[in-house]
Parts: structure tokens; sequence; C-alpha cells
């Protein structure tokens, strides 16, 4: 173990997730753990920047492991990107005695740490917070599959009234440039099609698709869209299959940040509980400029250029099992 460290900052970053404070909570209590202090910075780099700290103990994180959104509260920082703003943040953390840190965000919050080590050779871990679920160097991010249950939950609820006017129905998941959310919510979800940014499919070829449900007089049809999609978001699919035909009453529905929030999952509760204890463990067994993950349900530590320079793709048997399922 390394005794240098004695005090551990803990923070979130970027958009919040379903399980960040599940991880918080793990972090917290495996410094308690191993006799380690934990402070809690607020409102990530901002706060750094600020010197806006809480201390946390064991008993400070009760009750918040089923919670969404984060308790230490998330912020983008413009200064944090400057090497003023990071200097600022480096003379707070020496103030309040804070000698390594732990960052629960996407791969903005990683790069920022990154730098930020490389400048000061501060003691860091990072773990994948995010639910787009598109970080190399690990299975699952925490988040993404309370978000994949929420985009779920609503489109069984879409298909109702779906099914009730003889309706096509866009329903437009979060992801940013992943797909993860859109492919695996409508293959569970039943969708007639799937757009995701990682796949081919031109419009002519959805529109295809469509109509093959009109010919055999499919009474509703559901398709997923992905909001990175290249060939356009809801709104603009929607209405250029509108242009086309007017057998479907045409309606849109875009998820948004519905599916930032609620209850976090057994699933993501259980994954945030183990990255943040291998957060707190690997920086007490001297890593360092790394990312926790999940590989075949065995705890990694990931290099950063590892999880920067290549993308978490979407297998390809996903991708054929949802075109199998949409005839």
């Amino acid at each position: 173990m390394n005794n240098k460290i004695s005090k551990i900052g803990v923070f979130t970053s970027g958009g919040d997730a379903p399980g960040m404070n599940a991880a918080i909570r793990a972090v917290v209590r495996a410094c308690a753990y191993y006799k380690v202090d934990c402070v809690g910075v607020l409102r990530g780099y901002e706060g750094m920047i600020e010197g806006d700290f809480e201390q946390l103990d064991a008993r400070s994180v009760g009750n918040i492991l089923q919670r969404g959104g984060t308790v230490l509260k998330s912020a983008r920082s413009k200064e944090f990107r400057t090497p003023e703003g990071r200097l600022k943040a480096l003379g707070k953390l020496r103030s309040e005695g804070i000698d390594a840190l732990v960052a629960i965000g996407g791969d903005g919050t990683f790069t920022g740490l990154h730098k930020f080590y490389q400048e000061f050779s501060i003691p860091s871990i990072c773990i994948p917070g995010t639910i787009d679920n598109d970080l190399s160097g690990t299975d699952y991010t925490i988040g993404y599959d309370t978000a994949t249950n929420t985009a779920v939950e609503a489109i069984d609820k879409i298909r109702d009234t779906a099914l009730s006017h003889n309706r096509l129905f866009f329903i437009e998941v979060m992801g940013r440039n992943s797909g993860y959310i859109a492919i695996n919510s409508g293959i569970a979800g039943g969708a007639a099609a799937i757009v995701i940014p990682e796949e081919t499919m031109t419009f002519d070829e959805l529109y295809e698709k469509l109509g093959e449900g009109e010919e055999t007089s499919k009474k509703s049809n559901l398709v997923v869209v992905a909001e990175g999609s290249k060939i356009g978001d809801a709104h603009t699919l929607a209405k250029k299959v509108a242009e086309r035909s007017s057998y479907f009453d045409i309606k849109v529905t875009v998820l948004g940040h519905l599916q930032r929030g609620g209850a976090p999952t057994y699933f993501d509760r259980v994954l945030a509980s183990r990255m943040g204890i291998a957060a707190v463990e690997g920086l007490l067994n001297n890593k360092s400029d790394v990312m926790v993950g999940i590989k075949d349900n065995k705890i990694v530590y990931n290099d950063f250029d590892t999880i920067m320079q290549s993308h978490h793709e979407i297998d390809e048997e996903s991708m054929r099992i949802a075109k199998i399922l949409s005839i």
C-alpha cells in the first residue's frame, strides 16, 4: 500500500449519470476502511478551483446509494482548461492537504485529469460514469444500464398508443455519438428499425424497411434513433418519411434527459460500488493516470492513451440480432 497518500479527493464532472452516488459512497467507505481521509470536491473542476470542499466519512454518504444524480454536483469548467485555472486548483488542493484524486465522469473529465497529472504528478484514477457507454477499456459504464432500462420502459408505453392509432413513432434516445442505448433499447422494445451512428444505413434503406411494414399491413411501427445519427435526428427523419408516404400517422418523442434521472438499477449500483473500491485500492497500490474498467466481469486498469485513442464499438452480433428481429 502507498503510505504517502493520506487524503483522497473525489469529484464528479460532466454529465450526471445514475449510479454516480453509489460510486461516491464506495470511494468514501473504501477510504474509511483503509484509514485514509476523504474529501468531496463539489461542482467538479469548478469547485476544485474555488476550493469548494466537504469532508466525508462513512456515515456522511449513508442513504445515497439509491439516489440518481450526484450529491457532489457537477459542472463544466472553462477555467480549468487554462494553465492558470489548473494552477489555482493545485493550490486549493494543497491547502486542503489532498494528495490524490478520484474522478467520476466521461472522456472530457478524463482529459482534464490527465493534463493535470502530466503537469503536477498528483496520483489520480478515473471511474467511467456516463450513460453513453462509449468508453473503451470497459464493457459497461456507470449509468448506461439504468438509462437503457428507462428508454425501454418509455418505448413500451409509446407502443401502447402506437397500436391504438396505426402510428409510426420515431423515438430519439441519448448516447451522443454512441448507439449503445439505441441498439439495446430497440431490441428490447421491439423496434422496426434502429438508427445508430455506427451503422451505414441510408434514409432510402430506412424508408424501404418501413415500406415493408406498409405492404404487410403492419398496424404500428417504432423507430429508435440515436441522437448522433448521421442521417438525421428523429424530427428530420419523421419529416422526410411524411413527405413520401401518408400511410402512417407519424409522431416523434425525444426522451432527452429523462434517461439521466431516476434511481440506478441494481446493476449500476453494484458496478459503481466495485469501481469505487477499485479506484481507492488502485491509488493505494501506486496506480495512477488510469481508468478503472470492467472486462469479462473482472476489474481492469486502463492507461489514458488506451481509452482515448479508441471507441467502445458495438459488436456486430447486436446489429445482426436487431436486423433479424425487425422483420
